[in-house]
């Protein structure tokens, strides 16, 4: 594919270097590119100030984008949001960063379809969530989403209540999700307590679904950008 970096450009709210604080990489250094904009709107959401069509962003370019990721040594990088998979020419990004050996994460809301990106020649990892009912959001969940899915990919299951327990219960068995990819269980922050999760997981015996806790939250201030 010709790709003319110079004159493709992305809507991009900040840029950053960190850990990543959650999912099957937490812990490891990541650069993270968080695009503007999301279809959705998450009652627990914690990126809102860059959900919006007219949300802060700096234009920039795939060059510099590029170039971003190679003059900072980190190899995993995280494309996030809003929604990055709402991106024109994501796709070119995407080969571009794994053509240079680096180790590309897409954290996706569960709204988009990845069938596309999914048959890339270079693919990417997917954190693909399911919004459960405290979300408000559910209804616009893509099921057809899984078929693409592989034991590299996860579903993160952003949990706020009983009720969203009960529910990620049975989307995994309806769907037998432990047969597709990796299932991790994420608390709202200050919503649930992570041992009533824990109680959750042991009653049902929910062998291989991971609890994860948002370590940049416990790190920095949960309010805090750019960590």
């Amino acid at each position: 594919m010709n790709i003319n970096i110079h004159e493709i450009y992305y809507p991009v709210c900040e840029k950053f270097i960190s850990i990543n604080g959650e999912g099957q990489f937490a812990g490891e250094l990541a650069v993270f590119i968080r695009f503007k904009t999301c279809n959705l709107n998450c009652s627990y959401c914690d990126t809102r100030w860059a959900n919006a069509e007219n949300s802060p962003a700096e234009l920039i370019s795939l060059e510099n984008l590029i170039n971003f990721v190679s003059n900072s040594g980190i190899q995993r990088v995280t494309l996030t949001g809003g929604e990055p998979l709402l991106q024109q020419n994501l796709d070119k990004l995407i080969e571009l960063l794994i053509k240079n050996n680096n180790l590309v994460e897409i954290e996706t809301n569960g709204s988009i379809a990845i069938k596309n990106f999914s048959k890339l020649k270079y693919r990417p990892n997917f954190t693909l969530d399911y919004k459960l009912p405290s979300s408000n959001m559910e209804n616009y969940m893509l099921i057809e989403n899984y078929q693409y899915l592989t034991p590299k990919d996860v579903i993160k299951f952003v949990i706020g209540s009983q009720e969203d327990l009960e529910r990620a219960l049975l989307i995994i068995k309806k769907y037998q999700l432990l047969k597709i990819c990796q299932i991790y269980f994420s608390p709202v922050f200050d919503k649930i307590q992570p041992a009533d999760i824990v109680n959750f997981m042991k009653i049902n015996k929910l062998n291989q679904v991971k609890l994860q806790l948002q370590l940049h939250k416990y790190i920095w201030n949960p309010e805090e950008r750019g960590v």
